[in-house]
């Protein structure tokens, strides 16, 4: 980008018996016109953009077009800005002082869901706490409680010590822009401490699951349903269980979905599981996560 351009203009019209004179002037990026820049730099990631607005001060001035940031705002940006986190109108807010709003992890509906998006491609990202879902027998003490922990997005997961019925159930009605998303469940097998400044994960209570598989259920209003099983048996590290995929083809309209997670069979009990919380990404980002 340091590079800068040589533009060769004739000053004199050529004469009987004479040559043209030419002067050289050399021009750098910051002469360029600034909404030249910006239609330039809207192609890049946002990242990219940032990092060019450190440049000089056309830069900048070009980086802060609201036609740059509105290409890689969502479709349901405004959805997400007035109803959502309830800030008002967004058409007087620049497009980049939203961009960055949205990019935060922001919390609703109690502070126990959150979404925010992906700052390189602007893709809506959400979680819903373990506090935002109808978990069977979550008021008796003898089968499950809250506790504290650095570990989760929201510092709190439920933990089940032991439990018969197991079943936790969720709903969600939200604007997604167009795109394929995915839903998982972020479970832990153990319970985690620190001892020592060590992380240590205690697993005396896990039993159970590895005699049946444990059943998830995804299903949405416009018809879209998934019903994977899977055992449970990986202890002591968070594992996200794939629960299925939907598409969204309508921007402007909510969509419900239903899900849950359940294992019912009381041949046996059930035991030594933290909750932390239901994840919706979309789907090209799904490889990454189940690798976390």
């Amino acid at each position: 980008m340091g590079a800068s351009f040589s533009f060769f203009a004739e000053s004199e019209t050529c004469g009987i018996g004479s040559c043209p004179s030419l002067k050289t002037t050399k021009l750098g990026f910051s002469d360029l016109p600034e909404n030249c820049i910006s239609c330039i730099i809207k192609y890049l990631d946002p990242p990219e953009i940032c990092m060019l607005a450190l440049l000089n001060r056309a830069f900048h001035s070009a980086s802060l077009a609201d036609f740059v940031w509105e290409s890689k705002l969502p479709s349901n940006y405004k959805f997400l800005i007035e109803k959502v986190l309830q800030y008002g109108s967004p058409n007087y807010m620049p497009k980049k002082e939203i961009y960055s709003k949205l990019c935060q992890p922001n919390r609703f509906d109690g502070g126990t869901k959150e979404f925010w998006l992906d700052k390189t491609l602007g893709k809506v990202c959400f979680s819903i706490s373990a506090k935002a879902l109808r978990i069977t027998g979550i008021d008796d003490r003898r089968y499950w409680n809250y506790i504290p922990t650095e570990e989760s997005r929201f510092q709190i997961v439920a933990y089940l010590q032991q439990i018969w019925w197991f079943e936790v159930l969720g709903e969600l009605e939200f604007e997604f822009p167009i795109g394929s998303y995915s839903m998982y469940f972020r479970l832990q097998l153990g319970k985690t401490s620190r001892r020592f400044g060590r992380r240590v994960c205690n697993l005396d209570q896990v039993h159970g699951w590895d005699l049946k598989p444990a059943r998830f259920h995804l299903s949405t209003s416009n018809g879209q349903k998934a019903s994977p099983e899977c055992y449970l048996n990986e202890a002591g590290k968070w594992i996200h269980y794939h629960v299925g995929d939907f598409v969204v083809e309508n921007p402007n309209t909510p969509l419900k979905i239903k899900f849950s997670m359940i294992q019912i069979d009381c041949t046996h009990t059930k035991g030594g599981l933290c909750l932390d919380s239901v994840l919706i990404y979309p789907t090209e980002f799904g490889k990454k996560l189940l690798k976390d």
